[in-house]
């Protein structure tokens, strides 16, 4: 009914309509009246599923005339849309396939649901085009060589010229953002910096050892790091304003639970737990069986003190 407010969700049957929509006064005049109907029963109409196909639509025809006269290939890959300039069967396979394996892991493990808005992947082909295209069109300087998230564009913007890993990396940010928005910084970016060199075990998402360790080893033989209980509670200003790098030590903590099998129920618990216990602290502990935490925070430095830094997965803690 266009005439009412909210018209569109009354439904009746065709052969109803037309029985109604008709009124002949005279042999040779037909009439259409216009009447509200009370319906027998109002049945709810489902709400579509956000964002829709037609909204992926949408947004390939924006990011088409965005990218017009240059060598773009678009691929949809729900809830992402990838923009890559290598050649066109790499985006589809490896930046597809990239999205596709690690979305279908970090749902499998961590988290219930896709983030509700469509977030463009630019894959850039080395890094002059990553820069070049990230002042282009979203007017960034990047501060790092390998990508980054920005959710004021909803977009990844990521130069995949030394592979993939950061993608997975960035992956991470959205989904945290759609499942757990007030998660710690800790978090973020330990998960995150977890799958930097992604692989797969018995079908789950795992990380293994990555450049990122030496630092830690150096600031572990210094004593340079800070607690747990500080490492957790930072803000995001302290966390990413310090001069000492906080990924690693947040990474190498979640490597640990991974290798003892402990991460997902973790997370899990962390999710379950955040009103009572915001920076995930409490949690741990608990998840390690009640250790005393000064205690597990020098095993955990002699854990990574000890790892091999040409290795690939590291082993299974003591």
């Amino acid at each position: 009914e266009p005439a009412e407010e909210a018209g569109a969700y009354r439904r009746m049957a065709r052969p109803l309509f037309l029985t109604l929509w008709t009124f002949k006064p005279h042999a040779n005049r037909w009439t259409l009246i216009r009447m509200r109907l009370e319906p027998k029963q109002v049945v709810a109409r489902r709400d579509a599923q956000r964002p829709t196909a037609a909204d992926f639509a949408q947004r390939v025809m924006e990011l088409k005339e965005k990218t017009r006269g240059k060598p773009f290939t678009i691929v949809v890959e729900r809830p992402f849309v990838i923009i890559g300039d290598e050649p066109p069967k790499t985006v589809r396979e490896r930046g597809g396939g990239t999205v596709r394996w690690t979305t279908s892991r970090l749902r499998k493990d961590f988290f219930d649901k896709d983030p509700d808005e469509i977030i463009d992947v630019w894959a850039f082909k080395d890094e002059r085009s990553y820069r070049q295209h990230a002042w282009e069109y979203f007017r960034d300087r990047p501060d790092t060589p390998y990508g980054y998230y920005s959710a004021a564009n909803h977009a990844l913007i990521m130069n995949v010229g030394p592979g993939y890993g950061t993608l997975v990396h960035e992956i991470v940010h959205p989904y945290m953002r759609a499942n757990f928005p007030e998660c710690p910084p800790w978090l973020n970016e330990g998960l995150a910096s977890l799958y930097e060199r992604p692989s797969e075990a018995d079908g789950h998402l795992i990380g293994l050892i990555n450049w990122r360790l030496p630092a830690l080893q150096r600031a572990i033989q210094a004593q340079a790091l800070p607690s747990f209980q500080e490492l957790m509670a930072m803000s995001e200003d302290k966390f990413y304003g310090d001069d000492v790098d906080h990924y690693a030590q947040s990474r190498y903590l979640c490597l640990y639970l991974q290798e003892k099998g402990l991460l997902r129920d973790y997370v899990a618990q962390f999710l379950r737990d955040r009103r009572s216990d915001p920076t995930g602290y409490r949690t741990l502990a608990k998840v390690l069986g009640g250790s005393e935490m000064e205690s597990f925070q020098r095993r955990w430095e002699r854990y990574v003190a000890g790892l091999d830094r040409s290795g690939a997965r590291a082993p299974k803690p003591e």
